[in-house]
């Protein structure tokens, strides 16, 4: 259950996943409110994407559940998936647009795919998600004709075509600049407020990240090993969370650099 006794949106329950002799998720349990920002940390390969790919469906756990909208998802089949994937909107680490169409192309498809819009109707809905992330004038353009940073917010207009309860965001602000990357946040805290959506981001960027949550958790070596909001995060005891938000690596992990500096342990 979620802190403040309400049914969570989203619920991982004691969630196992391995591939092969590794182990990934060990035993992760998080519930997540509609309408909450909640922000992943972990260091690469920690389990984070793993974890937004056992949200919508893409990965089975080894054991647990995981629940969306008081229904069990991870029981269910492909088929009775689509209805459910419906409600979640991604965002991809590089944007994933298809080079071969327009952005106002590329917005409709998942109108085309999974409604019955009309043209007309899918032409509006393109104009009125364009608007809302601050590129009303890029539908006739190609991707590639495109700064990194337009096609990462045309690929967030696509996330939203279909008016998501959910935003999947999977490293949003990789490959920007810190104005752009800020861009992208803005963005992320202008959805929630402005269309209610639960948001999920996993990175690596804390500026982003205290700028977006509303809540962090941090995966480490298969463990949530925090769960509590950005203004205790910046003053937390965790040790792994206070060296990760301070950018710093232990000597230990520098020793293999200096081979013959005397290492001091912490």
């Amino acid at each position: 259950m979620p802190h403040d006794g309400r049914v969570a949106l989203i619920e991982l329950k004691d969630i196992h996943k391995r591939f092969g002799r590794q182990v990934v998720l060990d035993g992760v349990n998080v519930a997540i409110n509609q309408g909450e920002s909640l922000v992943v940390l972990g260091a690469s390969g920690s389990g984070k994407s793993v974890m937004l790919k056992h949200i919508v469906g893409l990965l089975k756990p080894d054991i647990g559940e995981v629940w969306f909208n008081n229904q069990r998802t991870d029981t269910m089949s492909e088929m009775q998936m689509v209805e459910i994937r419906k409600r979640f909107g991604f965002l991809f680490q590089m944007g994933a647009l298809f080079d071969s169409m327009t952005c106002a192309e590329n917005i409709g498809f998942p109108m085309l795919e999974h409604t019955a819009k009309t043209a007309p109707q899918i032409a509006m809905v393109v104009k009125e998600k364009l608007a809302m992330v601050g590129l009303p004038d890029v539908g006739p353009k190609f991707p590639a004709q495109l700064s990194g940073g337009q096609r990462k917010r045309v690929a967030l207009a696509r996330a939203i075509a279909l008016d998501p309860q959910v935003i999947l965001y999977d490293e949003p602000t990789t490959g920007l600049d810190p104005i752009r990357s800020d861009v992208i946040n803005e963005l992320i805290v202008k959805l929630r407020n402005e269309l209610h959506v639960t948001s999920i981001v996993v990175t690596h960027d804390m500026t982003s990240a205290f700028k977006v949550a509303t809540r962090i958790v941090m995966l480490y070596e298969g463990k949530l090993v925090f769960d509590g909001t950005p203004e205790v995060a910046r003053t937390s005891d965790t040790p792994i969370l206070k060296r990760f938000i301070a950018g710093k690596a232990t000597d230990e992990e520098l020793a293999g650099l200096y081979p013959n500096r005397q290492v001091t342990k912490i």
